[in-house]
């Protein structure tokens, strides 16, 4: 096993670079609390799965939309797991995140696994899993 470190990974492969540049870009979204620039990482048939069940992504983003959902920080712990299945990818890792749910202060410590898809010439997230570590 690997020892974990805060330094980003960085990949040769083109694709994985990509997917990597990308979910920093989406957690930086998360970050704004800007629903439509949330949403454009997302299918529109996107969930995510956790200890609380499913959630679509109209769902989701009416709790960013309504500051129910806030996020203030988040951040990928160590290396992060990238496969590449042709236009599937999926991308594995531990991200440390907090913010407010419904004025209630949270913080989390998380595996997450989110499975892209590119479609026309782009990817878009179609699921999300997270699991607390």
């Amino acid at each position: 096993m690997r020892e974990e470190t805060t330094a980003p990974y960085v990949s040769d492969d083109p694709v994985q670079q990509e997917i990597l540049n990308l979910a920093e870009q989406w957690a930086k979204a998360l970050v704004s609390n800007d629903a439509r620039k949330i949403g454009s990482f997302m299918s529109d048939d996107w969930v995510i799965v956790g200890q609380n069940g499913i959630t679509g992504k109209r769902d989701f983003l009416h709790f960013v939309e309504s500051g129910d959902l806030t996020h203030e920080a988040m951040e990928l712990i160590g290396e992060a797991r990238v496969q590449i299945y042709g236009d599937t990818v999926v991308l594995t890792g531990r991200v440390t995140n907090n913010g407010h749910y419904k004025g209630e202060p949270f913080s989390a410590d998380e595996w997450t696994t989110d499975v892209f898809l590119r479609r026309e010439g782009r990817w878009l997230c179609v699921l999300s899993h997270i699991t607390p570590v």
